[in-house]
């Protein structure tokens, strides 16, 4: 798709495109979402208190979202495969800030060290390495610092026409809130609508001790992605510390 064409498509969109020029472009691409419902009491102290917590039906939601970054480059470059393609796992909860909806990011592993370093240093998201494989039907990372660790096995089942509004409320988002050393940055994002199947689960392991509290048993949701073009504009520091 012709990035012309992808700006031009914005009906979808909570509000209008930001102005400027976007800054980035990069692929998400072969999405599993991972999602639980939580007590607010167990994510309160893990979202800087400057966010409010997005609520549906006055309830919290974290997700784990494992996928193939693919391209990315900043405007005026091309991609570099050894550092544009890498596989990546985010655990992100939805927050709001003045009105607009986003994601907040707990933790964020990409399986390429120098990709996490140019990632963490431009971006100042929470990025780290971690060991990860994908197959087609499988995603396994490991990471001995933090004792992390997952593993899926999944089959894709038929496309999902009829979101729901859960569907879209975990999906799509067109903002990320973080907190860093300057204060609390936002990025604005464009893409189409994910493109959602519904997915079986074969198999699923998992451990994250920092967030024990969030994640137990099986996803109350699951959702499967083939993928969305992303144009990111530049970060906006909301807050300074």
């Amino acid at each position: 798709m012709r990035l012309n064409k992808l700006l031009s498509q914005v009906d979808h969109r909570p509000w209008p495109l930001p102005s400027g020029k976007w800054k980035f472009y990069q692929e998400w691409n072969k999405a599993v979402f991972l999602h639980w419902q939580v007590d607010s009491n167990m994510l309160r102290d893990l979202v800087p208190k400057e966010l409010e917590i997005d609520l549906f039906e006055d309830k919290p939601w974290v997700s784990i979202v494992a996928f193939t970054m693919e391209n990315v480059r900043p405007r005026v470059l091309p991609t570099f495969p050894p550092v544009s393609n890498f596989e990546e796992i985010n655990i992100r909860t939805y927050v709001k800030n003045k009105g607009k909806t986003g994601v907040y990011f707990l933790s964020i592993e990409a399986g390429n060290k120098v990709s996490t370093w140019l990632a963490k240093s431009i971006s100042e998201l929470p990025y780290r390495f971690s060991k990860i494989k994908r197959h087609t039907n499988s995603f396994d990372s490991s990471n001995a610092r933090f004792k992390d660790n997952l593993s899926i096995n999944y089959n894709i089942l038929e496309d999902k026409n009829d979101k729901t509004q859960l569907d879209k409320f975990l999906t799509e988002r067109y903002a990320l809130f973080q907190d860093s050393s300057s204060g609390i940055n936002k990025f604005e994002i464009h893409h189409l609508e994910w493109p959602l199947h519904n997915i079986e689960i074969n198999e699923l392991t998992y451990c994250y001790p920092r967030f024990k509290s969030l994640f137990e048993g099986n996803p109350a949701l699951v959702h499967y992605s083939s993928g969305v073009k992303v144009l990111a504009w530049g970060k906006e520091i909301l807050l300074r510390k």
